[in-house]
């Protein structure tokens, strides 16, 4: 049987600050993370794909993983990205966020390999053999070039330690069926912040999100009401919020929401390669959009 849902709410894939010469900077970290407690999150995710896990070192994941827990300090659940495309590498990663103390675990479905479903099972069986901490699944096909099905999910879900998953498909027939069939406290949550509203309106009991690291309390307090059944001023503030949602991405994440972050003062805009600073246009793009929600931005 699954083990009690992590969180209920919303939890930032927190971005990663580097300072201008790629370092991790820690008081920017450190920063970020009071900045969204006090704005209303329910856990924070550390090393998600928002946080370029591709380009963090094992030494750097090790600091970055320790900086968290230490700082939150158990005001609210850390989740560690621990999944890669190597399962091997998986198990060590995940292992060692645990021993670090966790409070759960992404994994995403690996990425480039495309394996079958039964590679699939036993990727994931062979990660929760290993490890005792909470599993949400990451089922985002846009980036590993592979889904997660419904049947497969449902069958993952099975297993003790997932407890649940965070669904970036875009596929609303397919969250549907994973909602309308997982068994009891199997969390789904919406693994884009547009679909985040519509999910919660269908049963999800949250998101992991990108726009929160940049204003946390008003797409917390979306999220809350939806949560309560408020779906009139759940969907208004869906709908304001929406040309931010979408600003997110107009370049490849983190690189937006890292520009609104800087333009507010938070952090540098460092991105490690192969990314790199947004144009100049799409800044005005980005900054506009966010300006509402972000006081201190301005296009």
């Amino acid at each position: 049987m699954n083990t009690d849902m992590i969180f209920k709410g919303t939890a930032p894939a927190l971005v990663t600050p580097f300072t201008p010469a790629g370092d991790i900077d820690e008081a920017a970290f450190q920063q970020l993370i009071d900045d969204q407690i006090s704005g209303g999150v329910a856990a924070l995710v550390v090393l998600g794909t928002t946080g370029e896990n591709p380009t963090i070192s094992h030494t750097e994941r090790r600091r970055l993983i320790d900086l968290a827990i230490a700082h939150t300090a158990k005001r609210v659940p850390v989740i560690v990205g621990s999944g890669t495309y190597n399962t091997q590498e998986s198990i060590t990663f995940s292992k060692e966020a645990t021993a670090a103390g966790a409070d759960g675990l992404l994994v995403v479905g690996p990425y480039y390999n495309k394996p079958t479903p039964a590679g699939y099972r036993a990727h994931f069986a062979a990660i929760a053999d290993a490890t005792d901490c909470p599993i949400i699944v990451y089922n985002v096909p846009g980036r590993t070039a592979s889904n997660i099905t419904a049947d497969l999910l449902l069958e993952l879900a099975a297993l003790p330690t997932i407890v649940g998953v965070k669904e970036a498909s875009g596929d609303l027939a397919q969250i549907a069926d994973i909602l309308r069939n997982r068994p009891e406290g199997f969390a789904v949550y919406a693994g884009d912040d547009e679909m985040a509203f519509p999910c919660i309106a269908l049963g999800a009991e949250g998101v992991i999100s990108v726009i929160s690291n940049a204003c946390p309390q008003p797409f917390s307090h979306m999220i809350q009401l939806a949560l309560e059944g408020d779906f009139t001023a759940a969907r208004a503030a869906h709908l304001a919020m929406l040309p931010a949602m979408r600003a997110c991405f107009l370049e490849s994440n983190p690189v937006p929401v890292k520009t609104v972050l800087a333009a507010g003062g938070k952090m540098h805009p460092t991105v490690r390669l192969p990314l790199v600073p947004m144009n100049q246009s799409s800044t005005a793009s980005v900054l506009a959009a966010f300006e509402p929600f972000v006081a201190q931005v301005s296009a």
